[in-house]
């Protein structure tokens, strides 16, 4: 098997990560198990090394969850925004891609569109450089996020999340996406829901339900709120929607995520948001910014998340993370 002179490593132990389910439910568990340790007790797997950050999209919390994270463990991040490599304009994503692999430990990228972060993969395993590719963000997946999130609610509730249901009320986009494939590798119920038009395609049910995931699509944001643990949504119009915005807005009324939404969850519910927040759209002020958000707890595990995961791709798959 050829090996990578940046990484020392077997092209064919590279872990990439573009959707959150290919981490298996054991990888998801280990990046949760990592995401919680002490930084201190974690190898410095990126000491002397650099991991590439590459944003086709602007970011405030993917950027720095992930610059930190890449510094506590002892690598140089390299911020790179999208005009300075100009994927397919300049150069296709497979040449910036191995261009990219010849300097970093890791390559992480937040694109437009899903296809580039495979093509990516695909070259430099077509390579065999062992460099794994991380997706910060896609059209497809938020796997980053998804993670902070199970964080987020392991620390709310404990073992026992898995016997209680979250509600996600919106857009089934991709941040909905990779919260439901997540929740259900950890075995925990999820319920969404959408108005006509916005829900999950029936491939996708299908794909969350094949992980074992007990999921309910409904188009009534007061059955899916009821007694569930969790209340969450996101922005209705997201970057490259916004010729959208007056028919989304027009799609989404009665879709507030509000103190009367929020009567009929569990006593002790919590509110995620993966933020920005647009108060008095997807979400009223005072639920966002009342005792009950968990919203900047979540936004800080990002960072924490971000650890986890970059300790898991650059571990040697043959030996323990952790001591």
């Amino acid at each position: 098997m050829p090996e990578d002179p940046a990484t020392d490593r077997p092209a064919g132990t590279v872990r990439h990560v573009l959707e959150v389910d290919d981490l298996g439910p054991d990888g998801l568990e280990t990046v949760l198990r990592l995401a919680a340790e002490d930084p201190a007790a974690l190898p410095r797997s990126l000491s002397g090394r650099g991991v590439a950050l590459v944003f086709e999209k602007p970011s405030a919390r993917t950027r720095n969850s992930s610059e930190m994270a890449t510094v506590a463990l002892g690598g140089h991040p390299v911020y790179i925004q999208g005009a300075e490599v100009g994927i397919d304009t300049r150069e296709t994503a497979e040449d910036v891609a191995r261009t990219l692999a010849c300097f970093h430990r890791v390559l992480c990228a937040r694109v437009m569109d899903h296809r580039t972060l495979e093509r990516m993969r695909d070259a430099l395993d077509a390579a065999g450089v062992a460099v794994p590719v991380v997706n910060l963000l896609s059209d497809r997946a938020h796997p980053c996020q998804a993670l902070a999130d199970l964080l987020t609610l392991r620390q709310c509730f404990g073992p026992a999340v898995v016997e209680r249901p979250i509600a996600y009320i919106g857009d089934a986009n991709n941040v909905w996406s990779s919260l439901a494939l997540a929740a259900s590798m950890a075995g925990i119920p999820t319920r969404v829901a959408s108005p006509a038009g916005y829900g999950p395609t029936p491939e996708e049910v299908a794909r969350v339900r094949s992980l074992g995931g007990d999921l309910l699509v409904t188009d009534d944001p007061a059955e899916a709120a009821d007694g569930v643990a969790a209340l969450y949504t996101d922005v209705w119009t997201s970057m490259g929607e916004e010729d959208e915005r007056a028919a989304r807005l027009a799609a989404f009324a009665g879709f507030t995520v509000d103190a009367a939404l929020l009567a009929r969850a569990a006593p002790d519910a919590v509110v995620l948001h993966c933020l920005p927040a647009h108060r008095g759209e997807e979400i009223s002020a005072e639920v966002v910014d009342g005792p009950r958000s968990v919203v900047w707890r979540q936004a800080a595990n990002r960072m924490d998340a971000m650890r986890g995961l970059l300790a898991w791709v650059t571990a040697d798959p043959g030996a323990p993370v952790l001591p």
